[in-house]
């Protein structure tokens, strides 16, 4: 028995088995939580209010961030978006990619930006947990959303830009509160 427990030990050292490469648990485990908060954004943005939400927890080996923005438009139309997706450890380590389809084999994957869908993947530098979002346009272009959250001692603090061709389209601020 201990023979067969040795073996085991060294196949994984030996052949590489262990968990994927990326952040320890305890890494990210410090986002873990429910945040939300209210938004400032730039003067020429169409949107008054904005109140934005997010969740971050473990799933499967990595993590789940799941965030709902609304805003009030000038004519006080509501409009809500939300996204939720998991990441898991990618070959880089410290760079999680986006697991938002499952291919034939059930395993989980990204989308892929050459058929207009977003490319996603996030990584943490100390106390910010960056998510990117890619986008490919029709015409060759793209889109970049970032979105960076910063641990603070209340809860995050939330800098979103969207960039297309090199140019700021938008951007806007977000003080959020850790409630769960």
């Amino acid at each position: 028995m201990r023979l067969a427990v040795a073996l085991l030990v060294l196949s994984v050292s030996v052949f590489g088995l262990a968990a994927k490469p990326g952040l320890a648990a305890s890494e990210f485990e410090k986002f873990y939580g429910h945040y939300v908060g209210t938004s400032t954004s730039d003067p020429e943005d169409e949107t008054d209010d904005r109140t934005s939400e997010v969740t971050i927890k473990p799933h499967k080996g990595g993590f789940n961030v799941t965030w709902s923005t609304t805003s009030t438009r000038a004519n006080n139309s509501l409009k809500k978006s939300t996204f939720s997706i998991n990441f898991r450890a990618s070959k880089q380590p410290g760079v999680y990619g986006s697991a938002m389809v499952k291919d034939v084999f059930g395993h989980e994957k990204p989308l892929d930006p050459l058929n207009g869908d977003p490319y996603v993947w996030a990584f943490i530098d100390g106390d910010t947990l960056t998510v990117n979002s890619l986008l490919v346009s029709e015409n060759g272009g793209y889109e970049i959303q970032t979105y960076k959250r910063t641990l603070t001692d209340d809860g995050l603090s939330l800098v979103f830009s969207r960039v297309q061709n090199g140019q700021i389209k938008k951007q806007f601020l977000s003080d959020m509160k850790k409630v769960k």
